[in-house]
């Protein structure tokens, strides 16, 4: 089994740094990608500029791969968006001779399990290769599966119950998932509507703040915000005392909208129904309220499908989906982003030898993900494979003292605006403007120092 292929399932930014990793490990693989190229999900919100500089969105592997060909690296300090991120980092990176040979685009996985057994069978389990079957029914056999396939294409549902809300499903042609791009190629959508946006995390934020642009230029456009909480403080976070001043600055604009109501505001809103009218537009209420609208964007969330491997001995946290392990270290009703301790292969290590989930997917519905963690997952995990424990054991990572989430977005060109930090899973929404003006502390944090880590992002 020692000769099949390390099987990656994703070629987003944790997967193509896992398959730089294997290749410096000298141990095959194979990278498949439902999309038709690399970071297929990055390209769908290519609009949106990163709130963390590139010195976080590089992994080490790919950059020594990258630097043997010439390439020159992007500013350290400056905030790529989506686009630059895959046209500038992942695409050449997908590229290489080292790693082209070895991707699989248009490969969309439905199935993992061990061959000749199911869930229920455990002789002969860890020695039975995986079984990787494809969309169009072709099987892979595999010594090690990483799944990295992220949890863009499963957001939450609108309903505050976790479950889909009334209606929603006939409504779903009124509502916007993955935030839009509501200044560009969505503009026609927004412009001149009736727009709700419902979430409490930065991507509702960034929405709010770029819908509240476009009113501004285009004559009767309105912006709704529905929260469940009672009020908004958390969404506004820390403001001008953010050691971040970037993303304190998202918060105090929607702050100043919200108050010069040029953003209604609703709090302890729970949506319950959708009601499509026959007039036009869609109603939306919690029971006892209700609001009119054309246009809702959804910013509720991710959630982790587990549905392909479920064929798999997998130990998931019964709450948030990441494994058992590491749901203490990561659960937000205790961490921000900053107070993450790292994490690597003990902590994503499943029953089923031998897989493993990393990147966003590895948090399962937990919010405050880091693009740099994903990063040394992976090399963490890769050197588990190579049975180098020492190496997979040794964590480390180098980080702003409050954390910088790869969720941390802003949308166009630098200008004054900011990102948002733990609201959605890494990498994919849009917002405001901005650089960094202060220099940022770094802090290198090792598993045993993890415990002493302050600051937070969520306020």
């Amino acid at each position: 089994m020692s000769t099949l292929p390390v099987v990656v399932i994703g070629a987003g930014p944790v997967g193509l740094a896992a398959a730089a990793h294997l290749h410096e490990r000298g141990l095959p693989f194979t990278v498949l990608e439902a999309g038709d190229g690399p970071a297929a999900a990055v390209r769908q919100w290519g609009h949106v500029r990163l709130f963390s500089p590139w010195r976080y969105d590089i992994d080490a592997a790919a950059r020594r791969l990258l630097a043997e060909t010439g390439w020159v690296e992007p500013d350290p300090e400056r905030l790529p968006t989506g686009g630059e991120l895959a046209a500038g980092y992942l695409q050449p990176l997908a590229g290489l001779p080292a790693l082209k040979p070895h991707v699989r685009y248009g490969a969309r996985v439905v199935a993992v399990t061990r061959l000749g057994l199911d869930r229920l069978r455990t002789a002969g389990r860890e020695s039975a290769p995986f079984l990787v079957r494809l969309a169009d029914g072709t099987d892979l056999l595999a010594r090690a599966v990483i799944d990295a396939s992220g949890t863009w294409s499963t957001p939450n549902v609108l309903g505050a119950s976790g479950i889909a809300a009334h209606g929603e499903a006939r409504a779903a042609a009124f509502v916007e998932h993955a935030l839009p791009d509501v200044l560009g190629v969505d503009r026609d959508r927004f412009a001149g509507a009736r727009t709700l946006v419902v979430g409490a995390g930065h991507s509702a934020a960034n929405t709010l703040l770029v819908l509240a642009a476009l009113a501004d230029e285009v004559p009767g456009t309105h912006v709704t915000w529905a929260i469940r909480a009672a009020t908004p403080a958390r969404t506004y976070g820390g403001e001008t005392a953010d050691a971040l001043p970037a993303r304190g600055a998202i918060g105090t604009r929607l702050r100043e909208h919200v108050e010069a109501g040029r953003i209604e505001l609703i709090t302890g809103f729970s949506a319950d129904t959708l009601t499509v009218l026959p007039g036009g537009g869609v109603e939306v209420t919690d029971g006892i309220r209700a609001v009119v609208v054309d246009r809702i964007v959804s910013a509720t969330g991710f959630r982790p499908d587990h549905g392909f491997v479920s064929e798999l001995r997998l130990d998931l946290d019964p709450i948030l989906g990441s494994t058992r392990a590491l749901a203490p270290l990561i659960d937000p009703n205790e961490h921000s982003c900053g107070t993450v301790p790292p994490h690597g292969a003990d902590e994503l290590t499943h029953p089923e030898p031998g897989f493993y989930a990393i990147g966003v997917k590895s948090y399962g519905r937990a919010p405050t993900f880091l693009l740099a963690t994903g990063y040394e997952q992976a090399r963490s995990v890769v050197a588990a494979l190579a049975g180098d424990w020492a190496a997979a054991r040794d964590v480390q990572l180098d980080l702003p003292e409050t954390g910088v989430c790869s969720s941390d977005l802003v949308i166009g060109e630098e200008s004054p605006s900011a990102g948002g930090c733990c609201g959605t899973a890494a990498a994919t929404v849009p917002a405001g403007h901005g650089l960094l003006s202060a220099p940022l502390t770094l802090v290198p944090v090792s598993r045993a120092a993890a415990s002493e880590q302050a600051g937070g992002c969520c306020g």
